[in-house]
């Protein structure tokens, strides 16, 4: 199973990362920590997540290559604009202590994400930032975001797991050259997602755990996956996944599951666009 996959633009991105969503800051080094001494190269926050100083400090104390690691933060819609993302922009490697940053996504498809967007390209353009991308865009936002400006995103990061498989857009993602990114891999255990029979007995078949199968079938289709967790052990666990390879009957079986619903993003309704957009963070630019 691949461990990288290469961007639109030339740069590899691995195909497993730690996510550190709705960690606390005081919590975040240590496990921050704990996942790139498990293998893990691929670090995902957010201003949003109010954790990016412990994620820098933990990549700063590492003692590993900062090169051999792809850091990826996201601006919130308070900070979208050409003016206000520029400073929200430098205040995210203000706060992460770093030089750069590989991967910078929209957070939400609301707000002047036009104007955001043409301050990270100025950013790619200054070396501050290496890509930018998206997250939570609809395929037909993305379509128009990249025709009418000058880079193309490299990433849309969305809900994706074997619930809510998100196959059109999986599968337009990947036609237009854009690497699909799974924030809940495993569906935020919902659903008894965990304890679903088809992945048990999968997951029995390959002695790997429910999550780890999971996990595998999104990299074999394509997918990036970023999985959080606190806990050491499920940490190390949800790494241990490039030794699986899903047969065809199996990929089949998963497919099954589409229950072609989201638990968790919600984002067409007028009143989310209205909570979302109005929600403001308390971090300094």
């Amino acid at each position: 199973m691949k461990k990288t996959v290469k961007l639109n633009n030339g740069i590899e991105m691995p195909t497993v990362g730690y996510g550190v969503f709705q960690i606390p800051q005081e919590q975040t080094k240590q496990v921050v920590t704990e996942a790139l001494n498990d293998g893990y190269r691929l670090i995902d926050t957010a201003a949003g997540y109010l954790n990016e100083e412990a994620v820098g400090a933990a990549i700063n104390d590492s003692g590993i290559n900062r090169d051999e690691i792809f850091l990826t933060t996201k601006l919130w819609v308070q900070d979208f604009g050409e003016e206000k993302a520029a400073k929200a922009i430098d205040g995210a490697l203000k706060r992460l202590d770093q030089d750069y940053i590989d991967l910078l996504l929209l957070h939400q498809p609301f707000g002047d994400t036009y104007g955001a967007w043409r301050a990270m390209e100025k950013a790619v353009k200054a070396e501050k930032i290496r890509s930018i991308g998206v997250s939570n865009f609809q395929s037909f936002q993305v379509q128009d975001l990249m025709m009418h400006n000058e880079i193309k995103p490299v990433v849309n990061q969305i809900e994706i797991n074997p619930l809510n498989p998100e196959n059109k857009n999986v599968q337009w993602l990947k036609d237009n050259d854009i690497v699909p990114e799974a924030w809940g891999p495993m569906g935020q255990a919902q659903a008894g997602i965990f304890t679903n029979p088809i992945l048990k007995k999968i997951a029995q078949d390959h002695q790997k755990t429910t999550g780890q199968i999971m996990l595998a079938w999104n990299i074999q289709r394509g997918v990036v996956v970023i999985p959080k967790s606190v806990h050491a052990n499920r940490i190390k666990e949800n790494f241990d996944v490039f030794d699986v390879e899903l047969t065809d009957e199996e990929m089949k079986q998963i497919a099954q599951l589409d229950q072609n619903h989201s638990y968790f993003s919600g984002l067409l309704t007028p009143d989310t666009v209205r909570t979302l957009g109005n929600l403001k963070f308390d971090y300094q630019n």
